[in-house]
């Protein structure tokens, strides 16, 4: 069973893809604030995630912080 801790971060891990997948139907012009705005959120996103993890797994040394 998931704890809720868990449950987050498979949340975390599909709204990752949901935004590459949004990204990747855009016309990918790099000047595109679309394209910009979903490149900041993935790149948020996995800053997040990576934190998460690292805390998860009580690795104090890890990248996320």
């Amino acid at each position: 069973m998931l704890t809720k801790s868990s449950k987050f971060i498979e949340y975390m891990k599909i709204h990752r893809i949901s935004l590459i997948q949004d990204n990747a139907n855009l016309i990918q012009d790099t000047n595109a604030p679309d394209w910009n705005f979903l490149q900041g959120q993935i790149v948020a996103t996995e800053h997040l995630l990576s934190v998460a993890t690292d805390i998860m797994n009580d690795d104090i040394q890890g990248k996320g912080y």
